[in-house]
C-alpha cells in the first residue's frame, strides 16, 4: 500500500515538474520574442531619426503632396528612408512594409515629435554653453503667411573659449505686438529655459515705438528690471532706414531703383523677353 502511495506521488511530482518546464520554455520564448521586439523598434527609430536629422541640416521638407504606397514623390523623408533601408538589410527589415502596421514611424506627429526633440536637445546645449554667464537678447517680430504674429529671440554671448556665439533660441506666438504682450513672451521664454533678466548686458531691436519707447516701450521695460541692459539699435534696421532715406533725398538713386524695379517686373513676366535679356547680356 505504501508502495501504490509512493509512485501515486512520485507522478503527480513529475507531472508538475513538466508543467513548470513548460511554463518556462513559454516564458523564454516571451522574453525572447519581447528582446527582438526591443531591438527591431530600437532600430527603426534610430532609422527615422538618421533621415530626420540629415534633413534638418539641409533645411529640406519633410513631405510630399501623395504620400501613398507606389508614388513616384511621397516625400524627402519617405525617399530618406528607402535609401536607407535599400542599403541596409537589417534596417530594411523593419521599416515601412515591414514595419506593424501600428508602429510604422513615418506619420507627421512622430515626424514632430522627434523634431520637437532635436530643438529641445539643441536648446539644453546652448543654455548649458552659457551657463551663468552675461549675454545679450536680440529680438524681432512680424507676421508669417499664415497671418500669425511671431517674435523670434537670439542670445548673444561669449563662451569659455573667447569666442562670439549668436545663437538662435525660439520663435514665440504672440496675440499682440503690444510692449505687455512682447515683454510677457520674453519673461515666458527665461523661465522655461532658467534664464535671468539680470544676466541681460544688452538688448538690440528695430526703432518701432513698440520696441524702443523711451518711457513705455520694451527696452524701458527692460531697463526697469536691469539697468545695465543697455540697448542698441539693430544695425541692419538702421541701414535699411539710412538707405530708404537716401534715396527719398537723391532723384538719381530713387530713378534707379525704379528703373531697376520696372525692368525686374518686365523681363521676369516674359520668358522671351528673359531669354532676350540673357543673348545681349
Amino acid at each position: 500500500m505504501q508502495r501504490i502511495v509512493c509512485i501515486v506521488i512520485f507522478s503527480r511530482q513529475l507531472r508538475e515538474n513538466k508543467q513548470e518546464e513548460r511554463l518556462l520554455l513559454v516564458k523564454d520564448s516571451q522574453i525572447g520574442r519581447s528582446k527582438q521586439i526591443r531591438s527591431d523598434y530600437r532600430i527603426h527609430l534610430t532609422a527615422s531619426i538618421d533621415c530626420i536629422r540629415v534633413l534638418l541640416r539641409q533645411g529640406n521638407s519633410f513631405r510630399g503632396h501623395d504620400e501613398t504606397e507606389g508614388s513616384l514623390n511621397p516625400g524627402n523623408f519617405l525617399i530618406q528612408l528607402e535609401f536607407l533601408g535599400a542599403h541596409n538589410k537589417e534596417i530594411n527589415d523593419v521599416i515601412l512594409k515591414n514595419a506593424p502596421k501600428n508602429c510604422k514611424l513615418t506619420s507627421p506627429d512622430i515626424q514632430k515629435d522627434i523634431v520637437s526633440s532635436y530643438a529641445t536637445e539643441t536648446i539644453n546645449v546652448i543654455i548649458k554653453d552659457i551657463g551663468n554667464s552675461l549675454f545679450s537678447i536680440l529680438v524681432d517680430e512680424s507676421r508669417d503667411v499664415s497671418m500669425k504674429e511671431q517674435m523670434s529671440v537670439v542670445l548673444r554671448y561669449v563662451d569659455s573659449s573667447g569666442h562670439i556665439n549668436e545663437r538662435f533660441i525660439g520663435i514665440e506666438h504672440v496675440t499682440s505686438t503690444t510692449t505687455l504682450s512682447l515683454k510677457a513672451a520674453i519673461d515666458k521664454m527665461f523661465t522655461k529655459y532658467n534664464l535671468s533678466i539680470s544676466n541681460v548686458r544688452g538688448q538690440g531691436f528695430d526703432g518701432a515705438s513698440n520696441m524702443q519707447g523711451k518711457f513705455n516701450g520694451l527696452k524701458a521695460l527692460i531697463l526697469k528690471e536691469n539697468p545695465c541692459a543697455f540697448y542698441i539699435h539693430c544695425f541692419a534696421h538702421q541701414l535699411q532706414l539710412a538707405l530708404i532715406a537716401v534715396a527719398k533725398k537723391n532723384l538719381p538713386i530713387s530713378n534707379f531703383f525704379r528703373i531697376v524695379g520696372d525692368v525686374v517686373n518686365v523681363v521676369g513676366s516674359s520668358c522671351k523677353r528673359s531669354d532676350l535679356l540673357k543673348e545681349k547680356h
